[in-house]
């Protein structure tokens, strides 16, 4: 995987080439300061992935995504972003546009170079890793996954979902998960009939602001979930970045419980606590959709709600960013229906009006 390293700092620059530097499968093959020089090695190099800080002197991140899909250079884009509210609405502006991942920039105040390099080494490292092209499918079964459009053969009950009209709905997400959100939660008509809940991997501020966005563009009351708070229909609840979000039953309600216990698949919040959690209370009228995204998380939770004999749809390979998360799950089978985002959107709306 070649790639370029954009950033209006040396200092940056330095630690993400450093970062990558000797990662088997990894060669970066140039560096920029600002998009206008990107945009000109774009097209006279052959570059698979690009790391784009968000903020620079003559043409900044965002700018450059929209220059970079309206070229049509094949490349993925990981944006850094600033871990402020500010930065955090830009780096979802920059989602939506395109990018296909993100890293929060250590802050001004992180304790000395060495710490501030391990760190950004730390999280770009797996997100870049996502990338890198894998080896062949050991079977036909991943080959066909764009197309099957159920189960079959499966261990698992299945649900016919056009017949499922669930209590709650609860979503996993990931990589290129934000973009996905949007699109699967559009049109929705109010009031929803079900709460839904959403566990996306994102770190604190950032969750903020996408609450803030799927509150916009869905219609719907969205907000960051509250401990303690007791759930509502008509509602999307948001799990906080650093906590895990948990379903408990309190007498005669259902309330959010928010921990940060350790992380789980390497992530907090974890989308495992929270689909096992919901399978709980709401038991076999619960419907768990899983989106786009790297690793495992996810699948444990699928498995949780499918024996509890509940719903499970995953997003297709072909419409997912990274078919990580729903490709667990289509591998072990704990799903009932799969489909691209429009499919989805289609169930969503049936099942909460």
């Amino acid at each position: 995987m070649r790639v370029l390293v954009v950033d209006d700092s040396v200092v940056f620059r330095s630690a993400i080439k450093s970062a990558l530097d000797g990662v088997s499968g990894v060669e970066v093959i140039g560096v920029a300061n600002n998009g206008k020089i990107a945009l000109q090695k774009l097209a006279q190099s052959s570059v698979d992935l690009v790391t784009l800080d968000m903020e620079m002197p003559e043409m900044g991140g965002l700018e450059t995504i929209r220059e970079i899909k309206k070229a049509r250079f094949p490349v993925k884009i990981i944006i850094f972003s600033s871990h402020t509210p500010r930065g955090s609405e830009a780096a979802l502006e920059a989602l939506i546009a395109g990018a296909d991942d993100f890293v929060a920039k250590p802050t001004a105040d992180e304790p000395g170079w060495e710490h501030a390099a391990a760190k950004i080494r730390g999280e770009l490292l797996p997100k870049v890793l996502q990338f890198l092209p894998k080896e062949a499918p050991q079977s036909n079964a991943l080959k066909q996954a764009d197309a099957v459009t159920s189960n079959r053969g499966s261990k698992y009950a299945k649900r016919e979902l056009e017949m499922f009209k669930p209590s709650a709905l609860v979503i996993g997400s990931s990589t290129g998960g934000p973009p996905a959100l949007e699109l699967v939660l559009k049109g929705l008509h109010a009031p929803l009939s079900i709460p839904i809940f959403i566990a996306q991997h994102m770190p604190p501020v950032f969750t903020a602001s996408l609450a803030k966005r799927l509150k916009e563009s869905s219609g719907i009351e969205t907000a960051e979930a509250v401990h303690g708070e007791k759930v509502v229909k008509n509602k999307i609840y948001v799990a906080p970045g650093d906590y895990h979000m948990e379903l408990v039953k309190v007498g005669d309600h259902i309330e959010i419980s928010l921990n940060r216990n350790p992380q789980r698949n390497s992530v907090r919040p974890a989308v495992d606590f929270l689909f096992e959690t919901a399978s709980e209370v709401y038991g076999a009228r619960t419907m768990g959709i899983v989106l786009t995204g790297m690793g495992e998380d996810g699948l444990i939770g699928a498995k949780t709600i499918k024996a509890k004999g509940g719903g499970v749809m995953i997003q297709d390979r072909g419409s997912c960013v990274v078919f990580g998360m729903p490709g667990a799950i289509f591998q072990e089978e704990c799903f009932d229906a799969i489909g691209n985002l429009e499919t989805i959107n289609a169930q969503i709306i049936r099942m909460s009006s």
